[in-house]
Parts: C-alpha cells; structure tokens; sequence
C-alpha cells in the first residue's frame, strides 16, 4: 500500500511536470522588436569630407526638411560656417535652401515634385576645403518598414484545464488501483479465517 502511494505521488508530480513545461510564467525575458527606423538617411564621402543627410518620409509637393550632417574625413570633426550650395541633378529647377543649425548640422529645405529617387550635388567649402559631393538614393513617397506584430502567445487557460484534467485522471487512477488491491487482500483473507474456525471446532 505505501508502495502504491509512493508510485501514485510520482505520477503526480511528473503530470505536472510535463503540463507546466510549455506555459510562460511571464518571468523569463521575452524577446523585445527590434528599433524602428524613424528616418531615411543616405551618406557620402570624399578625402575631405563626411556627409550624412536624414530625413523623415518626402512627400511630393511638400516641403522637406532634411537635416545634413558634415564632418572632417581625417578627425570626424564636425564642420561648422560651411557655405553650402545643393542642387538637383535630376530637376534643375529646384531651389534648395541651407541655414546652419548647429556646429556641423545644417538644415537643407525645398520641395520635390515627383514620387520619385533623387540625388542632392554638395558643393563645400569650409577654410582652405573644398568639395563637391553627391547625395544619391533620396527616394520620394517611399514610406518606413512597419515592425511586425508580436506573435499572440495560447491563453494560459487552456494550459491550466489541460493540467487540472491530467491531475485528476492520474489521481483518479491511483484511487482505483489502491481499491482493487485492497479488495484482492480482503478477498483472499476471508478463507484463511473460516478455515481456522472449522479447525477450532474440530
């Protein structure tokens, strides 16, 4: 009979075991999406010069504001009172205005008026430096990845029923092996005693 406990509490504990093996206890660290880029950026470079132009999504006909960041090629110092001239190789006719923000990053404002790609021609001259530089790959109506949703993990619910049910079909088990043994020991008991009885009498 203590075997049998033993053997029924085992069971138990390994249903359980097994049952709760796939849940999530909301301990564990759970794999975070990665960064969403919030602008567009392109960059170039010569033996001079760094440039880095981000922006936000163009929109054809609207005004754009795209923020040029210019730095030395030998130290990566950031290049300050540049005068700077952009133009459109693609639309001669585009106007672009430049105003110096802080050291080394300049506001660059115009308008395109296509959905399309366009490229910005740099011309620097900061000190003795000089250069002219392209800025190629500025893709007008082109609109930033959306991250994707995070998987919808099962409802804890069902993990929990599924539990219960095992628990109390291994339980239920156990109680009915525990019956039938003690009903083959009464059983086989009964005739051990008549027979004593028979013998007394005699």
């Amino acid at each position: 009979m203590k075997n049998l406990l033993l053997l029924l509490l085992a069971v138990l504990l390994a249903t359980g075991a097994r049952a709760h093996g796939g849940e999530d206890h909301g301990d564990a660290a759970k794999p975070s999406a990665g960064a969403v880029a919030t602008t567009f950026s392109v960059a170039a470079l010569s033996e001079s010069f760094e440039l880095l132009l981000r922006f936000e999504p163009l929109k054809k006909g609207q005004d754009a504001d795209m923020r040029l960041f210019i730095s030395d090629y030998g130290t990566n110092a950031p290049i300050k009172g540049a005068k700077l001239t952009v133009t459109c190789p693609e639309a001669a006719g585009l106007k672009f205005t430049v105003s110096e923000k802080s050291p080394g990053a300049y506001m660059v404002e115009g308008v395109f008026p296509a959905n399309k790609k366009y490229s910005l021609a740099v011309n620097i001259v900061a000190g003795d430096k000089a250069d002219l530089m392209l800025l190629s790959g500025i893709e007008v109506g082109k609109l930033l990845p959306v991250a994707a949703a995070p998987a919808v993990a099962a409802p804890a619910l069902i993990g929990s029923w599924k539990t219960v049910l095992l628990l109390f079909g291994a339980f239920a088990l156990g109680i009915a092996a525990t019956a039938l043994v003690m009903r083959r020991r009464s059983a086989a008991a009964v005739p051990t005693s008549t027979s004593a009885v028979y013998e007394n009498h005699a």
